[in-house]
């Protein structure tokens, strides 16, 4: 299992390197460099790339399903939302599960952990609640949300059984800020998000261990000059990773862009894709709630409330792309800075020897033509 990729322009976090080969054996990159490939080409398959662009596969913190299936819907679901994603060049994926009964989160953590022990690209769970603000709360069921107590805490995390990657929460709920300590003593990355935290009440939050804002300028304040709220405050600490849904529809391009310059290396580009996720309109479910689908744009039944998105990565890149963003910030945002957020960074999110061997081939268009996750062809959409 041995491929060498020739006369590719390599495109990471380290930049963009025109006319370079790059070897793989097995899962792991194992050489790379330019001109003649000589002896490293021997006993393996050669990929003529034509000048595209080679990139790391992409890694998505939060996603909820795709190609008609939901996260939430079990381990055969998960498994086939997650072929849908890897065809568009997410490569290792987190599991994101919304609010629902405790009892249902458990069973889906448990579920998780199975499958991030049999298949590695996939990289454990993250809780999208239940410990949100209920006026933030989006496309998650009222009913099923709660403040943070130690005895849901401790259930939860036994089911995880550490392989719950992050947390959603509202810090401004009773016991938040004792749960962010829990949680971070347990290495679950903690996220802010779905919430109504004033400034200072998210500043206490980072303090404590918090280290990403899910969605931003979504399901939380926005900026105000008197009362800045939870962008400024992740904006001003370099400890905070900015979550962005990038789809031209949860953020203008402008504001995309923007984010770029305020947090340089510190934007992660997720999908936040229900099932309609790389398909087209129509009719869905996330978690217990009712989505429709229309022109890409998915909102609860009879609002105008989003729920979720219909990106994925692959399109996610052309967008931060149109938008102005340096294509070597905007794969990064894909590659090495989600890779940090779960402190992955030292073996996926780069194109150098020793790393993960998931590659993405992009076009001039800047479209997906091939994919390799842990070595192996990933079959085509």
């Amino acid at each position: 299992m041995s491929t060498l990729f020739e006369n590719a322009t390599l495109l990471d976090a380290d930049g963009e390197t025109p006319a370079t080969w790059l070897r793989i054996d097995d899962d792991a990159i194992v050489a790379r460099g330019t001109g003649d490939p000589g002896d490293a080409a021997t006993g393996a398959e050669r990929v003529d790339l034509a000048g595209a662009r080679l990139t790391p596969g992409f890694l998505d913190l939060h996603g909820h399903g795709g190609g008609g299936f939901g996260f939430d819907d079990g381990p055969e679901a998960i498994r086939s939302a997650l072929a849908t994603h890897r065809a568009h060049g997410t490569t290792r994926s987190v599991i994101s599960l919304v609010a629902n009964p405790i009892e249902k989160l458990t069973a889906g953590l448990r579920g998780v952990r199975e499958l991030a022990a049999a298949d590695p690209l996939v990289l454990g769970s993250h809780l999208e609640g239940p410990f949100l603000a209920v006026r933030r709360r989006g496309a998650h069921a009222e009913e099923f949300l709660q403040a943070p107590d130690p005895e849901t805490v401790e259930t939860l995390l036994e089911a995880g059984d550490g392989t719950i990657r992050q947390i959603t929460l509202a810090p401004e709920l009773p016991g938040a800020l004792g749960t962010i300590d829990r949680f971070v003593e347990a290495g679950v990355v903690v996220a802010v998000g779905h919430t109504e935290v004033d400034y200072d009440r998210a500043r206490s939050a980072f303090d404590h261990g918090a280290r990403l804002l899910t969605h931003a300028f979504n399901a939380m304040p926005g900026i105000q000059h008197r009362d800045p709220g939870p962008l400024v405050a992740a904006f001003d600490d370099d400890r905070v990773t900015i979550e962005i849904v990038a789809d031209g529809i949860h953020v203008h391009p402008g504001v995309l862009q923007l984010t770029f310059r305020a947090a340089p290396r510190r934007v992660a580009l997720v999908t936040d894709g229900m099932a309609a996720a790389g398909g087209g309109d129509g009719f869905f479910k996330i978690g217990s709630l009712n989505v429709t689908v229309t022109g890409g744009r998915a909102v609860l039944n009879g609002t105008d409330t989003l729920a979720g998105s219909t990106l994925t990565q692959d399109v996610a890149l052309r967008t931060a792309v149109q938008a102005g963003v340096p294509a070597v910030e905007a794969v990064t945002a894909l590659t090495r800075t989600p890779a940090a957020v779960l402190g992955l960074e030292d073996r996926l999110g780069r194109l150098q020897p020793g790393y993960a061997a998931d590659l993405v081939v992009i076009d001039e268009d800047w479209r997906v033509r091939g994919v390799w996750a842990a070595g192996e062809r990933v079959p085509a959409a």
